[in-house]
This record gives C-alpha cells, structure tokens and sequence, in this order.
C-alpha cells in the first residue's frame, strides 16, 4: 500500500439532463486529473446526469417531464456509457470514484461506483435513504451499501450529502478503518435565504468533522450550479429566489481536520490537487480512535445489518414444514433480528 497519494476533487457543473455529455466531460475531468499526477479523483453526489434540483422547486405531478428525462439520462452500469467511463480510468491509470444516478430498471438510486486503475470495478454503492422530496425520484439501499473497500491506494469509504448527518452510519464506516473517504455533494445552491442546515458553512464544517471524527483524510467533490442549468430549472419569479447559481465549496481534509488545499471560489470550474500521507492517520488516531482505544463497548454498542435483503425468496410449493421454518430462519437472519 502506498503512503503519499495524490489526489484530485472535482468542483464542476455537469452537463444536466444529458448523459453523453455529462460523460465525456467525465472523461475529460479524468484525463485532466491523471495528467496533474493524481492517481484518485472524486466526483459529486449524482454528478451523471445533475442533481435533480427541479424536486425542490415544484409539486412531484409538474416535475413528471423532467422526471422522464431524468430517467433516460441516467446511467446504467451495463451502458457503453458506462464503459467508456472505464476505459477512461484504464487508459488514464487512475482510480474513479464516480457519484451517478443509476438507472436499474425502473428505479433510480443515489449511487457511488468506485473503479481502479484498470478499468475494473472495485465497487458500487447506493445511498442508504433519499432526502427530504429525493425520495420522490430516487430509491434506497440497505446495510450492505455502508462499507469499504480495499484498493491498491488503501482503504476507501464513500457516503453521499446528509448520509454525513447520521451518526450511526458515519460510525458504522469508521468501524471499517477507513483512510480516505469520498463526501460527495450536489453544490449548496439552494434555499439559501431560508435554512442554514442547507448550507456551505453547515455542510462542509459536516465533511470536517467526518475526518477529524473518523481520523480519515476526506475529500468532499462539490457540484455547481451553472446559468444553463438556473436558466432551465427557473422559469418563473419564485423558483428564481429559491435556487442560485454557484454553491461550489469542495474541499479536501486531512485527517486532523485540516484543509489540505485552499478551496476555489463557489463559481469556479476546476480539480483541487493534494497530496495525502497516510502516515499522518497514526498520529491522529493516536489521540482519539472511536472505533479503537477511545471507545466504550461496554456503555454503548452499535446494531448493524451488513447484508443485501433479498426482495424475492424462491420456494417450492412442495416445501415441506421443515423447509418453510428453514427460510423464515434464514430470513430472519439476513433482517438481523
């Protein structure tokens, strides 16, 4: 495993509702990162095909149109979208953390694909519940989405926006060891006279303390808003106060807490580059290690369901009572209880 690792957070607009376009700027981001030396980079939260921010801005029967487009705009792994994607990371020889909307079949999910040097799937993972009216597009996950995966660069954890807000899963992920973990956001563009909890000072200060909490070096990729996008989304008065352009605040974290590269201003296109040594997690977790010496498993203990849950049993009518109680076990145990 390599200690000093460069890497490379995106703060971009993407090309909304258009998959292929979205894609080759992916490639080009790609390009552009391995040619800086990085050998990760991180991009944000549904950053294929945008973030559906039209869900904020009317009722679910008006957004039906853009509902459609956003289904067939969305990636499916098994598309030649998706392969070209690959063949970038391969040809490039760089690490991909991708945050996408997935199409799989019918539903959507908040996901994160995470692809080596080779073009090869290291993993993929879906957000474990919707936000808020995301939950009105999007589906949701299970245990098995809350974990790490080991690469050639270390341990690498992903979560996507307030998944950073929900103590048991971010402690559930720093019980896995992670090293560097993806934050990924979808900008902060958004209800911005209403709501601090909507935020950049909220929500980045939230990426901050996932590193210093989890003794981890973050990377928090951040999306923009760009006047395409206002311009299409806001078509009257009202829905011209609600969302703004901008709300670009990616950030790179070490594991102490601090800003390892300066952020650009929120309008601004471009990567963030950093260097990581992952040495610098030892001496961090020698002070406080919650998942380690600093916890009390004696006072506090978390329940925590791993597996995929299945959505189909197969049985046979045949079954006989001893098969039937067989599975109803097995059922139970994949449920945790």
């Amino acid at each position: 495993m390599k200690k000093l690792i460069k890497v490379a957070c995106v703060q971009a607009a993407p090309v909304f509702l258009d998959l292929q376009a979205t894609v080759d700027k992916t490639i080009e981001l790609i390009a552009e990162a391995s040619q800086k030396g990085a050998e990760l980079i991180a991009f944000p939260e549904t950053w294929i095909p945008g973030y559906p921010w039209f869900l904020w801005l009317d009722s679910p029967a008006a957004n039906m149109p853009l509902v459609y487009q956003y289904h067939i705009n969305s990636l499916d792994l098994n598309s030649i979208q998706a392969q070209q994607i690959a063949d970038a990371a391969r040809q490039n020889h760089i690490h991909v953390v991708l945050g996408f909307s997935e199409r799989d079949h019918g539903s959507l999910y908040i996901s994160q694909w995470i692809i080596d040097h080779h073009g090869e799937t290291i993993g993929t993972r879906r957000k474990l519940k919707a936000t808020h009216v995301e939950r009105t597009l999007f589906g949701e996950s299970d245990g098995s989405s809350i974990k790490t995966f080991e690469t050639e660069l270390g341990t690498i954890g992903a979560l996507c926006c307030w998944e950073h807000l929900q103590p048991l899963t971010r402690f559930a992920m720093y019980s896995q060891h992670e090293q560097i973990h993806i934050a990924a956001w979808p900008s902060f563009s958004l209800y911005k006279d209403a709501t601090a909890a909507l935020g950049a000072e909220v929500n980045t200060a939230a990426s901050r303390l996932y590193a210093a909490e989890g003794q981890c070096f973050v990377l928090a990729p951040c999306a923009i808003v760009s006047q395409d996008m206002y311009d299409f989304l806001c078509t009257d008065e009202t829905k011209k106060q609600l969302l703004h352009t901008g709300g670009g605040h990616a950030r790179i974290y070490g594991p102490d807490g601090r800003d390892l590269v300066e952020p650009l201003p929120e309008t601004q296109e471009g990567l963030l580059i950093a260097t990581l040594d992952l040495d610098n997690i030892i001496f961090a977790k020698a002070a406080a290690d919650p998942v380690g010496h600093y916890s009390r498993p004696d006072v506090f203990q978390l329940l925590f369901n791993i597996h995929e849950m299945p959505k189909v049993i197969e049985k046979n009518i045949t079954n006989t009572k001893t098969d039937i109680e067989s599975e109803f076990s097995l059922f139970t145990e994949l449920k945790g209880d």
